[in-house]
């Protein structure tokens, strides 16, 4: 059983990593139990702890479930172990929620009651704007005050034209970490449209789109596939990028992108 130091140290390696994971603590037991209050636990997305204990197999299965489901839907729970005849003065059923609270059975012959809190720790997802376009620029600020974590891959000339970020890459070379598997989009709008199309050529996202009409784009692609490379990928890339809005000024556009962008995000939560 690792004490409460490595845990936090744990807690703060995972979030460095950018992995998405909840964090289970006992807040109280009454009767007799494994576990005692203040005891932590760090699971994992796939279902494993990492480290810590919150007791043995009469909590496990409920504090398992209550981290899967938080770390899906973004919302912590309130998870209350209890005997069967607890439960049934109280005239609830396992599996049932009651302002705000999971009930679970308590299978173990101890019949303590035990209330785990379940915070889920989800990272900021990696956006990558390829480009110093006003589009970019705009992106860039909009992005940022809805949660992104944005890296600016420009050429490092170009670096003073944004406001705050979260990473500058000079180039248009996407670093080798969240930003290949999150959110890119290229925002050059002429200026190394080419360059930046071929830096992000069948690199994972869940979003790619390039700021442009249909027609530039399509004549991009043509060039590129000239040149001999493989430019399938480009078949998932949106173009033009953003939801139809009608939208005319940069900072329009650049909403337009953020909010298709969160759509993408919160899929799977609205009816959580």
């Amino acid at each position: 059983m690792q004490d409460s130091v490595d845990i936090l140290d744990l807690v703060s390696q995972t979030k460095a990593r950018g992995e998405p994971f909840a964090v289970a603590t006992v807040v109280r037991t009454i009767s007799v139990t494994a576990a005692k209050a203040g005891a932590k636990a760090v699971v994992l997305a796939d279902g494993s702890i990492s480290a810590g204990w919150i007791g043995g197999g009469c909590a496990r299965g409920a504090v398992l479930k209550a981290a899967a489901d938080a770390i899906r839907d973004g919302q912590p729970r309130l998870i209350s172990i209890q005997p069967k005849d607890l439960l049934d003065v109280q005239q609830v059923k396992p599996g049932e929620i009651r302002d705000g609270v999971f009930y679970a059975r308590n299978m173990c012959p101890s019949q303590g009651t035990m209330d785990v809190f379940v915070e889920p720790v989800l990272p900021r997802p990696h956006l990558a704007v390829l480009g110093a376009s006003p589009v970019a620029v705009a992106l860039v600020d909009i992005a940022r005050r809805m949660g992104f974590f944005v890296t600016v891959c420009a050429p490092q000339a170009d670096h003073a034209a944004f406001g705050i970020s979260d990473r500058m890459v000079d180039g248009f070379d996407l670093p080798p970490d969240g930003a290949r598997h999150g959110f890119i989009v290229i925002a050059t709008q002429g200026r190394g449209d080419g360059a930046a199309l071929k830096a992000v050529l069948g690199i994972p996202s869940r979003y790619t789109a390039f700021v442009g009409s249909r027609r530039k784009f399509a004549a991009l692609r043509h060039d590129l596939e000239t040149e001999g490379l493989d430019v399938r990928s480009m078949d998932d890339m949106r173009s033009p990028a953003g939801l139809d809005l009608g939208s005319i000024t940069p900072d329009e556009i650049a909403f337009s992108i953020v909010a298709e962008m969160i759509e993408i995000r919160r899929r799977g939560q609205r009816n959580a």
